[in-house]
């Protein structure tokens, strides 16, 4: 099983190393990029597998950047499940900052 992975529109496509390293240097891999005042949340293709083998390919990465949640991170196997974390991580961000105003 490939641990490399390519994307054609939204849909996940396992491949060799050389073509995954040709696609992953010109492809936008961004899902979401949202800014919360200061804080970022980004959501991306990663492209490789973070599960290890261990169930799922892990192939989506949404993070926080700064803030009282700063380093947050949740992975997903789909875009549709990165889009709904993306979404989940700017409820968390949006709440925070409604406690602390």
């Amino acid at each position: 099983m490939s641990n490399t992975f390519i994307l054609d529109g939204h849909k996940v496509v396992p491949t060799d190393l050389d073509t995954w390293s040709r696609w992953f240097q010109r492809a936008n891999r961004k899902v979401a990029s949202d800014h919360i005042g200061d804080i970022l949340i980004s959501t991306v293709f990663l492209g490789l597998d973070h599960s290890y083998g261990s169930g799922p390919p892990l192939l989506f990465e949404t993070m926080i950047f700064g803030g009282p949640h700063d380093q947050y991170q949740e992975r997903y196997t789909t875009w549709e499940e990165a889009e709904a974390g993306h979404a989940k991580a700017l409820e968390i961000v949006k709440e925070q900052k409604e406690v602390i105003e």
